[in-house]
């Protein structure tokens, strides 16, 4: 365990006999064998090899790394395409409530009535707000619904004798998760491309419908920030091509209220529980990625699903199609029950209002930043926009990363960065409706400021951090993620 109160000397704190916290003594009965209860291959021979720090010592390096952290309590999250918004402090209070937060998924549906009856309605109200009737809250984030998702589509087309339509369709502009999941799903990840206006290229897809189409997966609004306009006549042209339509439900907090991805022709979407109806979000995890399907999928999702049964609800297993399990248990129900609690407090006309001020708020501060940076296509825009750095680094050498660098030194996270990859030098901004205009003028001031800085100034940021431009390469490659005992 490092000592987290210098920045530049790193030491062990760990010291032999220091206690923070002593464990309770075994309560099993003293003429009780342990290895009548548990395997002997599975006791250990020795404690396991854990610091020993006093309490106020281990209270000193959680709180002072956690100073070190940026997190939406305590600053701008500009994160385009991983909504980064306020979580309300009402929702933790009630998933701690005892009648939620003490319940064991192995319990008998007969003791869960209240819980099953919460997930119950969020079902209905996810298949509401997406114009598809039926719902599976299993998958835990939205990468793994959108994986779930194309098993649904994979089983659907094998139970129809259609295991000849093994390609997905999907825009260069997509997120990087599209094509991972086809190819995880068995499908073969087709690119259609993006034309001039950032929207898909008709004529591209056009040429690359056919009988061995599976798939066609599009966001909307796009990663640009952008509404697919002819998504009417894209879907049209894929189910006429005996396809189906994926929606990558990541940008939902665009439309929530104001249009339906089952009435625009969509077949299949995911949501993100934690991005659209908020949650804790960060550091890969907690998440939550339920799907919504049509009629005719509805056997093929993910079980156990919950159903009502006259007055009493219970999980499901019935369908002999279902893809079965995708996650352990139920899902991510802390993070479906912060989601149920948002959609109640603001009901439909609230949930229309999030996305109208999403949209507000995204179209101000792109006028803004477009001041003093190329925006390739400026609108007007959804939730989200994309901006470019290409200028700077053509006129001064200075890149897109040295912005979001020198950001953090005012106190500001950064954007996406680079992506998505059809703009180069990319950043991607997304206000989110929970910004006031102060913080986003504040934002935009600074970006401004930050383009007449000194370069070398800007391609050494941050100088305001412990750490400044760590290699990310090498952290992926040889992560440090448990403390070791020291060796002599």
């Amino acid at each position: 365990m490092n000592n987290t109160q210098s920045t530049e000397l790193v030491f062990e704190l760990s010291r032999p006999g220091r206690r923070g916290h002593r464990t309770p003594p075994c309560d099993v009965p003293g003429d009780t064998p342990l290895s009548s209860l548990v395997p002997e291959r599975f006791l250990a021979d020795a404690p396991p090899p854990l610091p020993e720090v006093g309490e106020i010592d281990l209270v000193r390096h959680f709180t002072n790394l956690s100073t070190r952290n940026m997190c939406i309590d305590t600053q701008f999250y500009p994160l385009g395409s991983c909504t980064m918004k306020y979580n309300p402090k009402r929702h933790e209070r009630l998933a701690a409530l005892p009648g939620f937060a003490d319940l064991h998924p192995l319990q008998p549906d007969d003791t869960t009535q209240g819980m099953l009856e919460l997930l119950y309605e969020m079902q209905q109200f996810l298949a509401e707000i997406s114009g598809l009737p039926a719902v599976s809250l299993q998958p835990a984030a939205g990468a793994q619904g959108e994986l779930a998702a194309l098993l649904v589509a994979a089983a659907y087309f094998r139970d129809t004798d259609q295991t000849h339509r093994t390609k997905v369709l999907v825009p260069d502009s997509a997120h990087g998760t599209n094509p991972a999941s086809a190819a995880l799903a068995g499908f073969t990840a087709v690119t259609v491309k993006s034309n001039a206006k950032g929207l898909v290229d008709l004529d591209d897809l056009k040429t690359k419908l056919g009988a061995d189409t599976g798939v066609f997966m599009i966001t909307n609004p796009n990663t640009l920030g952008l509404f697919e306009v002819q998504i009417r006549q894209i879907t049209d042209l894929v189910h006429a091509a005996g396809g189906l339509v994926y929606l990558d439900g990541a940008n939902m907090n665009a439309i929530l209220g104001i249009t339906r991805p089952g009435d625009f022709g969509a077949d299949m979407q995911h949501y993100n529980v934690h991005k659209t109806f908020t949650g804790p979000h960060g550091g890969g995890g907690p998440g939550s990625g339920p799907i919504a399907v049509r009629d005719f999928l509805a056997p093929y999702l993910p079980s156990p699903v919950v159903v009502k049964d006259g007055d009493a609800y219970h999980l499901s297993d019935a369908s002999e199609k279902t893809i079965g399990r995708v996650r352990s248990f139920f899902g991510n129900v802390g993070i479906l029950f912060r989601g149920y609690c948002y959609i109640r407090t603001l009901g439909p006309d609230g949930l229309k209002a999030v996305s109208e001020t999403a949209v507000l708020n995204a179209n101000y501060l792109r006028a803004r930043v477009s001041e003093g940076y190329e925006v390739p296509h400026p609108g007007p825009c959804m939730h989200e926009f994309v901006a470019s750095g290409r200028g700077l680094l053509r006129e001064r050498k200075v890149r897109a990363m040295d912005v979001c660098k020198r950001l953090l030194d005012y106190g500001f996270h950064a954007p996406t960065v680079y992506f998505p990859l059809v703009v180069p030098e990319a950043l991607m901004m997304e206000p989110t409706e929970t910004e006031s205009k102060e913080t986003l003028d504040a934002f935009a001031d600074v970006l401004l400021k930050i383009k007449a800085e000194d370069a070398e100034l800007l391609k050494t940021a941050p100088h305001t951090h412990v750490v400044s431009r760590p290699d990310e390469v090498k952290a992926a490659k040889e992560p440090v993620l448990r403390w070791r005992p020291a060796t002599a």
